[in-house]
């Protein structure tokens, strides 16, 4: 777990399952407003750490990759909601404007997949997740905090998953 400053943390998975894991522990930490920016090829691990994501947040609904669709809502028992967008089919940050992400804010947590796709219109604080596929085993996940909100979930992540301040 290599810490490269602060605001960023590198974790190497090697499984879907430690994937999952480490997207548990992540919903976990979520509130209302966050926004979860996710950044990597197809087959890196998205769908995955968003099932994990899904799960630590609290959801026991089924977690989809929302790519026909656009964006998928899972809900808590306590009615909160968390919306799942997949940027992959929309060409342009002018597209992503007119869903009204800051609407999903007000109303939930946001995780966005193929974020790099819409960067532009997203707020500038979030966490930034970057995904890469190392090999049939492996994914390299850089999570970058933008914003003391998410320098914060860097830094409980980091506890949490690791035992280390």
């Amino acid at each position: 777990m290599p810490v490269l400053d602060s605001q960023s943390l590198e974790f190497l998975s090697r499984s879907v399952e430690q994937t999952r894991r480490v997207g548990i522990r992540l919903g976990m930490l979520l509130q209302p407003g966050d926004m979860i920016c996710l950044a990597g090829e197809l087959g890196s691990g998205k769908t995955s750490l968003v099932q994990g994501i899904v799960s630590g947040w609290g959801s026991l609904d089924r977690v989809t990759s929302p790519t026909f669709v656009l964006v998928n809502v899972y809900r808590r028992p306590d009615k909160e909601q968390l919306f799942h967008l997949d940027a992959y089919r929309l060409w342009d940050s002018k597209e992503a404007i007119e869903l009204d992400i800051d609407c999903y804010l007000e109303t939930g947590t946001l995780v966005v997949e193929w974020a790099d796709r819409i960067q532009n219109s997203l707020p500038e604080e979030r966490l930034w997740i970057s995904l890469n596929w190392v090999d049939e085993f492996q994914r390299d996940f850089l999570f970058t905090a933008n914003g003391l909100r998410y320098h914060n979930k860097v830094l409980e992540l980091r506890k949490h998953t690791f035992g280390v301040s």
